[in-house]
């Protein structure tokens, strides 16, 4: 295309040729740095989304985008049908990192979440003796592990669900921070896997009481079940800890990861177990065309690298305060509730005069600051963890002009 892309015509060309399954803020955006974003016409934001945390090392870091580049111009894409020198140096690093016997690596997260539910049936019948069809996963309301079928079939949001059954069975669906709920499903001796965010990012980055997931984890392993944490969008620093898991000292059976595992730059997912439980799955049984590809392999690396070497956990544990503390104590009626940990955070906006998160939302935008609102009331604040103090109290100023333009 010859014709220069203004943010009008990008809209436009989207809307007609492109699925509308998709309301995004009408912001074209055409470049990345940082934790800034600019749009088709030059003007700066900062970015409060990270694409629901995939970009926590920064849009385009060099050393990730280094390491895709050199890879892509000497290997791409073998399958899986024959080796390269690139996957096992990647399996051997990430489960070092992780702490885990075996990696299974994927694309998206969602996918991650499928591979997780196989293996976790597949373990049910082989080393648990659950009767061949019968195992159980439970999952929690409000919980978004993604919008494959039967990812869906344990959703419990209407939007996901309406129009697409008949749903997959096989799934208990018990309240979220609800242990007394968890103990009467852990009854059922059919169940194979307690499916658990750490944190609900979508549900609006719901925070269960401390505790939980410990007692949980404990729950689980007192009746033989797998714990299955979902840490797509709460994994690789972005809480303020590698793993939201490691707040409360918690090992998951089986780890899923996605997102910010390539830093954003290219679909990378996977899953970690031990040999107990990864090695159920023999050749055959499951995979993928592009998992494990050597680009992706060479990414991962460089990504969780990234995190290591800028202490990225640390800078989200200790800027998380900071937003925390400056939006709880700024006074308006609109602000209902600031919750979050780490830099995964969020507001409850009280709607006013008929203004909702969404205004807001569109407010910030003219303001320089990117955010979407989740469940209509709630908007999600997620800054790529390279943002500086500086940075972030700028955006937080902003943030706070947005709001009391409303008042």
């Amino acid at each position: 295309m010859t014709e220069k892309i203004t943010s009008k015509l990008a809209m436009e060309l989207e809307d007609k040729y492109g699925a509308h399954n998709y309301h995004p803020l009408p912001v074209v955006l055409s470049k990345g740095k940082g934790a800034r974003v600019w749009d088709a016409e030059g003007k700066e934001y900062y970015d409060f989304l990270s694409a629901y945390s995939a970009v926590n090392q920064g849009h385009c870091h060099p050393k990730i985008i280094g390491a895709m580049i050199e890879q892509a111009q000497t290997l791409t894409l073998t399958s899986r049908a024959f080796f390269n020198d690139v996957l096992g140096v990647y399996e051997k690093f990430a489960t070092e990192y992780f702490g885990y016997d075996k990696i299974l690596p994927m694309n998206s997260g969602a996918e991650g979440d499928e591979t997780a539910l196989k293996l976790c049936r597949k373990w049910a019948y082989m080393k648990k003796g659950v009767p061949e069809n019968q195992a159980k996963i439970i999952v929690c309301d409000g919980n978004f592990h993604g919008r494959t079928i039967t990812v869906i079939s344990m959703s419990t949001d209407p939007d996901s669900r309406g129009g697409f059954g008949p749903f997959t069975p096989g799934f208990i669906t018990i309240p979220y921070n609800d242990l007394n709920a968890l103990e009467e499903a852990l009854k059922d001796p059919t169940v194979a896997g307690f499916l658990v965010e750490p944190i609900q990012g979508e549900a609006g980055v719901f925070v269960p009481d401390e505790g939980y997931l410990k007692k949980a984890y404990d729950m689980c392993k007192a009746k033989n079940v797998l714990f299955i944490a979902d840490e797509v969008q709460t994994g690789i620093a972005r809480t303020g800890k590698l793993l939201a898991c490691d707040h409360e000292g918690v090992r998951p059976d089986i780890l899923i990861l996605g997102k910010a595992l390539s830093g954003g730059v290219y679909p990378v997912s996977a899953v970690l177990a031990d040999d107990e439980i990864m090695l159920c799955i023999k050749p055959g049984e499951h995979g993928s065309t592009f998992g494990g590809n050597p680009i992706a392999a060479r990414v991962a690396v460089a990504a969780l690298e990234v995190v290591k070497e800028e202490k990225l956990a640390e800078k989200a544990e200790r800027l998380g305060k900071i937003f925390r503390d400056e939006m709880r104590a700024f006074k308006s009626d609109m602000v209902e509730l600031v919750r979050g940990k780490g830099l995964l955070n969020a507001i409850v906006i009280r709607p006013k005069n008929g203004k909702t998160a969404w205004d807001v939302c569109v407010k910030m935008s003219e303001n320089g600051v990117l955010a979407k609102p989740t469940h209509g009331h709630i908007i999600r604040f997620a800054p790529p963890l390279v943002i500086s103090e500086e940075e972030l109290r700028e955006a937080i100023d902003r943030i706070k002009k947005s709001i009391s333009f409303f008042e």
